[in-house]
């Protein structure tokens, strides 16, 4: 027995000594047989472990929370999985780094989700320690949150932009959704519930990768000088560069350039560049028209960033009928089961009276309504009107009435005191009544609602900022018929006979119909990308704040 585990040991020996020495021999092979080496790699596991729980808690504990930036969800993230590695699986790992290294085409730059580092610590993966692995494991999990919440919310906060922004933000358990990513070893799968699903968000991107390329011929707009109008027929010194520009765009072909003559095929292409811009199409170079000459092909990028961003701010679902309007474009679109079903032209609020963005669900609708005057109109308007002019309320048709409800007699009302500020003003119906014969109601707290106007002469405007916040609408009354059009009784002969009546008729809708006021300038529109003025200047402040955080 004894020797029999003598002998053993011996074979043992044998082999090992016969085991070190074969593996001397490999590691002195010389630079004529690294060719050998090269057509039989080692294979590579699929999971290559990043870290180990202790090591994973240990540098976890030891972050600042400057070196996360969602340094409490991770700590959460990783607590509730007892601190085990996640980014094992080499292919799902270098999935997630090739969509960062994607994400400019979005507006989203790798360099914000720890890129650099990643970037580094991904290169020599195979030399790094378990306290480098974990570090990294870490960092990934915190770009995947940061990555995450960008689509599902932007990186900007609109609040900061806009006057009024009322639209909640979009909700995401992130956490889960790495998790289910894992499971189903699919990250698309995540992102996909977080990005804009919206078909704008998406030809966006197409837009913004034209004017990535289009950005390099930015030297060739020179500025075109302001100044009179330009006619078709008429002669001008501007007219060259104008030529030149059209030319540049894409909207002029083989034509002699240096002519000053205003010509019928450079009236068409003015034409043509101005109805693809939400301008009048009338011919006429008007500073308007100049002004949208002088944009480059910079500024054009920067305007759809400012519009992903935006999408990326806006509702995941709008709803399966709804009624959508673009306030910058004066536009609206009534939606249903994803297609427009109708289209109408908007009058929106002034620069001073933005209308403001947020949605509502249509609860009823107001033939022959009055006009209770909101609070702005009524402090910058009615009550200095009144205090001028004793006859200015019996002029305009307005009736005042005290906080009680009790309706007051205006020439026994003290205009001097503050206790008319507390007061209602309601214009009756009729021909002066801004509200024209209707009014659809869905009821929030801005006091704005689509409705009628006596002033339809202004819909033939290029410039449609008019109202004081609310929607005006061309064609309304189509709009409401259609709205009550699951209502047997009220067709166009019974709705008819209401506004006869001139009296006040408030009929409630039966059909859920939402309405989502928002504010886009770009958009593509039968493949080609399509701008309109930015006429509250957002897109500006937006592109500022994305240049205050972005690190492209």
């Amino acid at each position: 027995m004894n020797l029999l585990k003598t002998l053993d040991l011996v074979t043992k020996k044998v082999l090992l000594i016969s085991l070190v020495v074969s593996l001397g021999i490999l590691s002195c092979k010389n630079t004529n047989e690294e060719t050998t080496l090269i057509e039989h790699p080692q294979e590579i596991p699929e999971n290559t472990p990043l870290g180990t729980k202790k090591s994973i808690s240990k540098i976890l504990s030891s972050f600042k929370s400057e070196d996360l930036f969602f340094n409490d969800s991770v700590t959460k993230f990783y607590t509730e999985r007892e601190y085990a590695p996640v980014w094992s699986n080499n292919a799902f790992r270098n999935n997630f780094i090739e969509t960062l290294k994607k994400a400019e085409a979005e507006g989203l730059y790798f360099r914000e989700y720890h890129g650099d580092e990643i970037e580094a610590l991904e290169l020599s993966l195979d030399s790094k320690d378990t306290n480098d692995k974990s570090r990294y494991d870490l960092l990934l999990t915190d770009a995947f949150f940061k990555f995450s919440s960008h689509l599902l919310n932007g990186k900007t906060d609109p609040k900061k932009i806009h006057e009024i922004f009322d639209l909640p933000k979009n909700q995401a358990n992130l956490s889960q959704l790495l998790n289910d990513a894992l499971t189903k070893n699919d990250l698309d799968f995540a992102f996909n519930k977080v990005r804009p699903n919206n078909p704008v968000y998406k030809q966006l991107i197409i837009s913004l990768k034209e004017y990535k390329v289009k950005m390099k011929d930015s030297d060739e707009f020179k500025e075109i000088e302001g100044g009179e109008m330009i006619k078709p027929g008429m002669q001008d010194t501007r007219l060259t560069k104008i030529k030149f520009r059209l030319m540049v765009l894409g909207y002029l072909k083989d034509i002699d350039p240096f002519s000053n003559d205003y010509s019928q095929e450079v009236q068409e292409a003015i034409k043509q560049i101005q109805l693809e811009n939400g301008l009048l199409s009338d011919g006429v170079i008007g500073n308007s028209t100049i002004k949208l000459l002088n944009i480059d092909y910079y500024a054009r990028y920067n305007q759809v960033l400012a519009n992903l961003e935006r999408w990326r701010w806006y509702p995941r679902e709008l709803g399966e009928h709804y009624i959508l309007v673009n306030i910058a474009n004066y536009h609206l679109d009534v939606v249903k089961d994803n297609g427009v079903v109708k289209s109408y032209k908007t009058m929106v609020g002034t620069d001073v009276r933005k209308t403001p963005i947020f949605s509502e669900e249509i609860k009823y609708i107001v033939f022959n309504p009055n006009w209770t005057i909101p609070p702005t109109i009524k402090t910058k308007d009615v009550i200095p009107g009144a205090r001028k002019d004793p006859n200015y309320l019996k002029r305009k048709n307005i009736d005042v009435y005290s906080s009680n409800g009790v309706k007051l007699d205006p020439s026994e009302v003290d205009w001097k005191s503050n206790n008319v500020k507390s007061y209602t003003y309601r214009q009756k119906p009729g021909s002066s009544n801004p509200l024209g014969k209707v009014k659809i109601i869905y009821p929030n707290k801005h006091l704005i609602y689509l409705h009628d106007t006596p002033s339809k002469s202004l819909f033939s405007r290029n410039s449609r900022a008019q109202s004081s916040g609310c929607i005006r609408v061309e064609h309304v009354m189509e709009l409401a018929e259609y709205l009550l059009s699951d209502q047997p009784t009220y067709k166009t002969e019974k709705i008819n006979k209401i506004l006869e009546t001139g009296k006040l008729t408030e009929v409630r809708m039966q059909q859920r119909v939402m309405v989502h006021h928002l504010y886009w300038t770009a958009w593509l529109e039968n493949g080609k990308s399509r701008f309109t003025e930015d006429i509250y200047n957002y897109d500006e402040k937006i592109i500022d704040e994305l240049n205050k955080i972005s690190k492209p």
